[in-house]
């Protein structure tokens, strides 16, 4: 059984590894951003694309700094509710199991969840 876990998990290391680089080599998915990024980001970006004066610089910030907090708010909730959907769903999918791949499949989200804290923790780690 914990050989099996600790394969699982590996092979979802994999996994997430390579979907990570897929995405930042892909050149769709470098542009503008403001989750993560400076402040000045996507004034920098804007600037760059379409040749921004000084002026123009000082008239999109103030936009920019009322948007951000409410694209901010709508992931967060996003998120929750996201959260909440799959915690439904995955007491639907335990209900329909038998008491051995409930267990299996509680080991399963355990490890999931595992994952999630030590990307959390690089993540952070790598903030500092």
């Amino acid at each position: 059984m914990k050989r099996k876990l600790i394969t699982l998990a590996t092979v979802c290391a994999v996994a997430l590894t390579t979907i990570s680089m897929a995405q930042a080599q892909d050149p769709k998915s470098k542009g503008p951003r403001w989750r993560g990024h400076g402040k000045g980001n996507m004034l920098e970006h804007l600037t760059k694309t379409f040749n921004l004066t000084p002026d123009q610089q000082a008239k999109i910030q103030p936009i920019l700094d009322q948007a951000k907090p409410q694209v901010v708010a709508i992931r967060q909730d996003a998120r929750q509710k996201i959260k909440a959907i799959r915690e439904n769903a995955r007491t639907q999918i335990r209900a329909v199991l038998t008491p051995d791949q409930q267990q299996k499949f509680d080991a399963f989200q355990k490890a999931r969840e595992d994952m999630r804290k030590a990307r959390e923790e690089m993540r952070d780690a790598g903030k500092q």
